[in-house]
Order: structure tokens, then C-alpha cells, then sequence
């Protein structure tokens, strides 16, 4: 982005949480990331002014300082931001009182009084919580397959296409592969579920109505330690979850509408990703510096 806040590349790379992917691979998806990026503008690290890194993970200090000092032997001469996802997200939300629910690998809301007052729900990792995340319903949704095939000795249609999408034959190999990968595992049977609950499967739809009910339930939690149960208030949904499917987004849409009336319900007006930008303008002309 340059200081008109016009986009001159966008890439992609990941995954990026240190605390699930440890420190090595998250500073090499960054590092490639912004690689990928310069290329299409041809523009030097040693360019870049400004840099503001939303990140899963950071909100430990000694995670943010860590990502912040590898980030600055790559970028020498460059204002560096590190700030959550979370953050990320709130920041890119209109003025006044919000909330945005995250529904992603894991499961977070922050949210933002009409005082300014920032507390966030949820987002406590696999073994502590993120119930209704994309990990969390793959679980689920194996837990239940694998119920399936030891009472009828074959695979329910959901159990089938499961094993499709990992590229096993048979259960044993997906214990084996939960024992061994299981960040990388239950996020892949998602999209699974998700397409199942589109074609009327009624078990993906009973998977994702208990996710809906877990996520819903992050937002109530917030709003009432907001004070915003009764109150007009923004309210967005992001993450990977979201757009997957047609069932799962009108659930949630219709659970956050009745508990909320009043709220303002939507996407992220701001893309995160450009919000990171923004940030990194603003940090620019609080320091003023200047350039990419």
C-alpha cells in the first residue's frame, strides 16, 4: 500500500500462528508472504517504511517481541506494529460500540463498548477451547463417523467423503494422522462438513447447528460484559468459516439476529489485510517517516 492507501500488491502464504505452528514456520510464511508481494511491485525490503503484522498468537508480549525483531532484520529501516488478529479486525470496524465474531481454524469475538472499553471472548486454543471453529467441528465430525462405522461396520455417506478428502483408506490412518498432525488435520474435514450440510447431510447439519449454538454463545458472552445486549451495535462475522456455506451462514445469521435485533449485522467492512495497511499509515505519520 502506498501513502494514498492505494493497494499495489496483495499475496497470500500461511499458516502464521507461532503458538501452532512454532515461531520457524510462521517467520518463514511471513517472510514469503511479503516476498511474493514485493515481486509484483518490484519495491525493496529495505523500501518498506511501514509494516503493521495482525497475527493469531501475538498476544503473549514475548511472541509479539519475538515476531518483531525477526521481522526488523528482514525490513532493517522500517516502523514495525505487531498487534493480534483480533485487533486487526475491531480496528477495521466503524466507530462506536462493535463486535467481531472470528470463525476460523479456532473461534474468537472482540468487542468494543459505546466507552471504548476492548474485551474479547474465546480464543483459547484447541485443548482450552475454540469451540465451533473449523477444528473443532472436524473433530467433531470424525468423533461421529468413526461411532458410525464401529455400530453398522461401514461408512456413512459424511464418513466416506471424509476419508476422500484426507486421502486415507480407512479410520486407523486418521487416528494415527489425529495422534501425530491434528492442527493440520480437523481443519481439512470443515469444508467437508460444510458442502454435506449444503446437500441436506443431517449429521454435517447437526454438527454445524452445536458450532453455531458454541459461536453464538461467544458473542452473548461478550455483549453482556459490554453492555450491549439491548443495544445498537455493529456486529461482523470473518474468518474461513465464513462463505462456505450457504446452511452454515444462514444459521448463524438467523441465532445472531434473534439474540442482537438491534445490531447491525455483517461482513468486515475492511478487508483485515487492508486494515493492516492503514495501521501501518497511521504509524507512519505518528512517526513521520514515509514511503511504501
Amino acid at each position: 500500500m502506498d501513502e494514498t492507501r492505494k493497494i499495489l500488491a496483495q499475496s497470500r502464504f500461511g499458516p502464521s500462528n507461532p503458538t501452532r505452528v512454532g515461531f520457524d514456520a510462521a517467520l518463514k510464511a511471513l517472510k514469503e508472504g511479503a516476498k511474493l508481494a514485493l515481486a509484483q511491485t518490484k519495491v525493496k525490503p529495505e523500501s518498506i517504511a511501514g509494516i503493521c503484522a495482525g497475527l493469531a498468537g501475538t498476544g503473549r508480549l514475548e511472541a509479539g517481541v519475538q515476531i518483531r525483531a525477526a521481522l526488523a532484520v528482514v525490513f532493517p529501516r522500517t516502523v514495525i506494529k505487531i498487534c493480534t488478529d483480533l485487533e486487526l479486525a475491531l480496528a477495521a470496524m466503524p466507530d462506536g460500540p462493535a463486535i467481531v465474531l472470528v470463525a476460523g481454524t479456532g473461534s474468537a469475538a472482540i468487542g468494543r463498548s459505546a466507552d471504548r472499553n476492548i474485551l474479547r471472548a474465546g480464543g483459547f486454543g484447541p485443548l482450552l477451547g475454540d469451540e465451533g471453529g473449523a477444528y473443532d467441528i472436524g473433530r467433531r465430525a470424525i468423533i461421529s463417523c468413526l461411532r458410525d462405522h464401529e455400530r453398522g461396520g461401514g461408512d456413512s455417506p459424511l464418513g466416506k467423503q471424509i476419508l476422500r478428502q484426507l486421502g486415507v483408506g480407512g479410520w486407523v490412518g486418521v487416528q494415527e494422522r489425529a495422534r501425530t498432525n491434528a492442527d493440520d488435520l480437523f481443519p481439512r474435514v470443515f469444508p467437508v462438513v460444510a458442502t454435506a450440510a449444503d446437500a441436506d447431510d443431517e449429521t454435517a447439519r447437526a454438527i454445524l447447528r452445536d458450532a453455531v449454538e458454541e459461536l453464538a454463545g461467544l458473542v452473548k458472552d461478550l455483549a453482556g460484559r459490554l453492555s450491549l445486549q439491548d443495544a445498537r451495535f455493529h456486529l461482523a462475522e470473518t474468518g474461513g468459516m465464513i462463505g462456505r456455506s450457504i446452511f452454515f451462514d444462514a444459521q448463524l445469521d438467523d441465532s445472531l439476529r434473534a439474540a442482537f435485533p438491534r445490531a447491525k449485522i455483517g461482513l468486515l467492512p475492511i478487508s483485515p489485510v487492508e486494515m493492516a495497511g492503514r495501521l501501518a499509515l497511521q504509524l507512519l505519520s505518528a512517526t513521520g517517516a514515509a514511503g511504501n
